[in-house]
């Protein structure tokens, strides 16, 4: 169930204008609507809607007074590895739990411009995991078919906003877990330049890799939030200033997709037919498709979970995980635990070799402005996830992992669906600092895809 309006920024604002809204009912539209809602464990903790509502009011205060508010009422939700003041963060494990004394940087530049908070999310546990499957507070399942998975880590922020309670979320994204659940549930996820947004006050997985993303229900809303989320963070060792990309996009562009015999499916037709269809819409949004080398982008998303990088995971959590080790979920244990195998030595050999890998891959950028993947070579049960979890999660990144590790932005993007119902989509990559520019491309492509906004078409199927 989801609040009788879409929660689009652009449906919001126009209807707080002419004034048949105003953020105290969509508070109580919103509370109404999780509670109505079906069994899907989204929420690790709901803020009270009296204080959501006491917010509200004074936001409307706020403007009243003229201050200018960008996402003046707009409702979202975080993932629950990032920090809230006075509310715990658990990280999807509830014996690491502590009450934060500060709100993460971001989202407290979300908050200043107007947008209101609704509660934290479940996840992966340690954001470890791209299935969403992996938290004690529950296994999440897709809006689509109960079967399947609804992909992590960042499971419960995009089921927020693909279940139409929220209009957007932040997630994290270190290896995927910011597109592929928004792959796997209709909806947008941007992956900034990793930097671009600050990461102070969010729980560290792979911390010089680790970025804020957002979940959103169009690529528009998505850009709209990144407006706010982004700026230089001095208390943040990894911020980074803005160096700005371009912001048009010409007719024509030329979109790179991975040779034919390089592209993976897992025996997925599915998933192999809607790529070609995607395909065929991104021509329409005025695609010159060329042919590239996927072999070095494949080589270097294979190095962050099959090299030392892991090891950071470690860095992050490694002595509460050696400590508490029965709290800790069995494959995320493993994960982590993992890592000791790895050397100085072995880490600076790896980054010897992704310099290399690099300089194969600029290659590949020389001959096309974005490159175009399938956001995922296929798609899961919770039953298959179960008896594989290493195996199948580690498939889930073949088209994710390697875009962090090269410093490049990327946007999940819905496309044509599958033929079994199934959402599917594609990722849109580009150079640092293109982030205006991505987004603006990816919504190009997404009215050629002509799929509907995430929870209408939740409505559309059930009809």
């Amino acid at each position: 169930m989801q609040p009788p309006y879409s929660l689009d920024l652009t449906c919001l604002a126009a209807a707080y204008a002419e004034g048949s809204l105003t953020p105290v009912t969509v508070v109580h539209d919103v509370y109404a609507a999780i509670e109505a809602a079906d069994a899907n464990p989204i929420w690790i903790l709901l803020k009270p809607q009296e204080e959501a509502a006491t917010r509200a009011v004074a936001l409307e205060s706020r403007r009243a007074a003229g201050e200018r508010l960008p996402l003046y009422g707009v409702p979202f939700a975080v993932k629950d590895n990032i920090d809230v003041a006075g509310h715990p963060t658990t990280a999807g494990c509830p014996a690491y739990s502590y009450e934060a004394r500060e709100t993460a940087f971001a989202v407290r530049r979300l908050e200043d411009a107007g947008a209101l908070l609704i509660g934290k999310t479940n996840l992966d546990q340690f954001a470890t995991g791209l299935t969403g499957t992996r938290s004690p507070y529950g296994a999440c399942f897709n809006p689509f078919n109960r079967d399947y998975i609804a992909g992590g880590s960042s499971s419960g922020s995009a089921l927020a906003v693909a279940t139409g309670v929220v209009s957007f979320a932040l997630g994290t994204d270190t290896a995927g877990s910011g597109r592929v659940p928004a792959a796997f549930n209709n909806i947008v996820g941007l992956k900034p330049t990793p930097g671009l947004v600050s990461t102070r006050g969010v729980v560290p997985a792979c911390r010089s890799l680790d970025c804020v993303s957002i979940f959103a229900l169009t690529c528009e809303d998505a850009r709209a939030v990144l407006d706010v989320a982004r700026g230089f963070d001095a208390d943040d060792a990894f911020s980074r200033r803005t160096e700005e990309g371009p912001l048009g996009i010409a007719g024509r562009f030329r979109c790179g997709v991975p040779r034919a015999a390089q592209l993976e499916f897992f025996g997925d037709a599915a998933a192999q037919a809607a790529f070609g269809r995607a395909c065929k819409a991104l021509t329409g949004a005025g695609a010159e498709i060329i042919e590239v080398d996927y072999s070095p982008f494949a080589k270097v998303a294979r190095m962050l979970y099959e090299g030392p990088w892991v090891a950071e995971r470690y860095a992050a959590v490694g002595k509460f995980v050696a400590e508490h080790g029965d709290a800790v979920n069995p494959v995320v244990r493993e994960i982590i635990t993992g890592a000791t195998r790895w050397s100085a030595a072995d880490a600076f050999a790896a980054a010897y070799r992704l310099r290399e890998l690099r300089r194969d891959c600029e290659a590949e950028w020389a001959k096309m402005d974005t490159l175009a993947v399938p956001t995922t070579g296929t798609h899961y049960t919770l039953e298959q996830i179960a008896a594989s979890p290493l195996e199948l999660n580690r498939n889930l990144g073949h088209y994710a992992n390697f875009v962090n590790l090269l410093d490049l932005c990327a946007i999940a993007v819905p496309g044509p669906f599958r033929a079994d119902g199934l959402p599917a989509g594609i990722t849109l990559v580009a150079p640092a600092h293109r982030d205006a520019w991505l987004a603006a491309l990816g919504a190009r492509f997404h009215r050629a895809s002509r799929v509907p906004l995430g929870a209408t078409a939740l409505e559309m199927m059930a009809q």
